[in-house]
């Protein structure tokens, strides 16, 4: 369909998308794999028909917008600020040293520095809808570890926003194009860099102040129109318009913009109503990311160049991603939460795409490299997901030594006394173990009616917050026998346990019912499993999401309203 190359490609990478997905799930693949082969086949490096390129990779870059708008409506500001001090440093340090080892590489293999420099700095940022989807399939994105990923994911795209501003200038230093660098004065370099951060610092601003009145307001009036089709149309040009707004007016790439976007509708309470109107069109936008992928595929490559595919593929994997384990494990985070990152970020995607194009384009890397750089990403994108299930299958060993681990900080605080925590002087007081979203709206609405309220929390961010909200806190690991000790459970009301782990939760359930038999405790869940698990432990009462929804929409139909309103309706 020459005459209609949009509803052709849309079409075609749909139905094929679906056709090898069936196909992949048949075989025991996970879906990326046939939604990646789709791409191949419609590509222009296999016979037969060829989409439009150009247009699938907008209709990509749409499906990568929604999948930000909806992380933002579930990820706050405070979520954001509580991760900075590993997410900052975390994610340049990690980008430092994926773009050394591809540097190396490229000069192993005879490249120019420009041609070497560009090939590192693009293997060293992830793909956002991959990591994305990782921690929603895992069910990771409310937990410490789904936090700092987003929160590295983001470090990664605005240092990304502003290496494409300061591509041209960074050829031009190290000789790409053959003109020399000495002509570049470190001034003009210097005013480039504060001009794109100011744009971006303008952006936030903007939308922080303004954006975060004017959206939910916004959302506020149309949702007292009473038409769903009407908000439904104003949560998609709320997310798309302020996406499309950052990039051309601000600089800002399409991710962050819908990123901000979301994080800022998510200050509504409609903002869970806005998430269930854009999740079908998300899912669907997003498989023609990986479609598009597809299409720039060239495995020839693979026959010519394997070798260098590998070595790059061996710095995606494993390079940078054991520069993410070290610097997790040198901030102090325990070692599931290290392989988590590590393991989400052993992939790249979209940016360094756009990055690598845009240094073909600048004549500073070669189609050859281009062609190496794809490939390694393919192949780093369908290894992914056996590297999550890899972790998966650690878990039981991961369960195992932090016990040990606690056990033996339990035994080296009551052999060291001064290290346990002060006994709280409070008295009727529900103890909330973990401030992630779900402690934070129980606690604030707790201390909010002025009941007394007690937290477990050891993000020194976290315990930061609190403290200036004048909420009591106890730093440390709420698993911990003396900081559960240290919570007065024989005087308090009731202990809440929001930590999404089961074991962790679990652990915490068992030291608080040896400590009080008749306290009552409350705990979530997020599986049948976890449920049984944590009653086992001794928890009274164990929420789980879905059990709690459908037990509210029956009790509404026991009040016996529906049947009210029916038959004044007929009669």
């Amino acid at each position: 369909m020459h005459d209609a190359p949009l509803i052709a490609t849309l079409v075609s990478g749909i139905v094929l998308a679906f056709v090898f997905a069936a196909l992949a799930h048949k075989l025991r693949l996970p879906p990326l794999a046939g939604y990646l082969m789709a791409g191949v086949v419609v590509g222009p490096f296999t016979p037969g028909y060829v989409a439009d390129g150009h247009l699938a990779h907008q209709l990509a870059e749409v499906g990568v917008v929604l999948l930000m708008f909806g992380v933002g409506l579930h990820f706050s500001l405070k979520d954001l600020l509580s991760v900075k001090n590993i997410a900052i440093p975390g994610a340049l340090g990690q980008m430092a040293v994926a773009t050394v080892l591809g540097m190396l590489l490229g000069w192993g293999l005879g490249w120019p520095l420009a041609q070497g420099f560009v090939f590192g700095l693009a293997l060293s940022v992830a793909s956002t809808v991959v990591l994305l989807r990782a921690m929603e399939e895992h069910r990771l994105m409310e937990t410490e570890r789904g936090r700092i990923a987003i929160g590295w994911l983001i470090v990664e795209d605005l240092a990304m926003v502003l290496a494409l501003v300061l591509l041209p200038a960074v050829g031009l230093v190290l000789g790409g194009d053959g003109q020399g660098g000495a002509a570049l004065s470190f001034g003009a370099v210097a005013g480039t860099i504060a001009f794109t951060i100011g744009k971006v610092a303008l952006f936030v601003g903007l939308m922080l102040v303004v954006g975060g009145r004017l959206i939910p307001w916004i959302l506020k009036v149309v949702a007292h129109t009473g038409s769903r089709e009407l908000f439904r149309l104003a949560v998609l040009a709320i997310a798309l318009g302020v996406a499309f707004g950052a990039a051309d007016l601000f600089g800002v790439s399409f991710e962050l913009g819908a990123f901000f976007a979301g994080m800022m509708m998510g200050e509504s309470k409609l903002a869970q109503r806005a998430t269930e109107e854009t999740l079908p069109l998300r899912d669907a936008f997003a498989v023609l990311f990986f479609v598009s992928i597809g299409m720039l595929f060239n495995y020839h490559v693979m026959l010519t160049q394997p070798w260098v595919v590998l070595a790059a593929l061996l710095i995606v994997v494993f390079g940078k991603s054991l520069a993410a384990l070290g610097i997790v494990l040198v901030s102090g985070r325990p070692l599931r939460t290290a392989l988590t990152i590590a393991t989400s970020l052993a992939q790249i995607g979209e940016f360094s795409f756009i990055l690598i194009g845009v240094g073909v384009v600048q004549n500073l890397v070669s189609k050859e490299a281009q062609d190496v750089l794809l490939a390694a990403a393919i192949l780093s994108i369908l290894l992914n997901p056996l590297l999550f299930k890899l972790l998966d299958r650690a878990k039981p060993w991961l369960d195992a030594r932090e016990a040990r681990q606690r056990d033996g900080a339990a035994a080296a605080a009551t052999a060291t006394p001064t290290e346990i925590p002060p006994t709280s002087p409070l008295s009727g007081h529900v103890v909330v173990a973990g401030y992630g979203r779900v402690g934070r709206l129980i606690g604030e609405a707790l201390h909010a009616q002025g009941h007394p309220v007690l937290v477990l929390e050891e993000e020194k961010e976290c315990v930061a917050m609190l403290h200036q909200q004048g909420i009591a806190t106890i730093v440390g690991n709420a698993a911990r026998d003396d900081v559960l000790a240290a919570a007065n459970l024989a005087h308090a009301r009731a202990l809440v346990v929001t930590v999404p782990d089961a074991f962790e939760g679990g652990e915490m359930v068992r030291v608080a019912r040896l400590a009080n038999p008749r306290l009552p405790i409350i705990a979530r869940a997020d599986s049948d499993a976890s449920k049984a698990h944590l009653r086992q432990q001794g928890a009274d009462l164990v929420v789980l999401a879905e059990s709690e929804l459908a037990r509210g929409m029956l009790e509404h139909l026991r009040a016996g309203q529906f049947a009210q309103t029916a038959s004044s309706g007929t009669a």
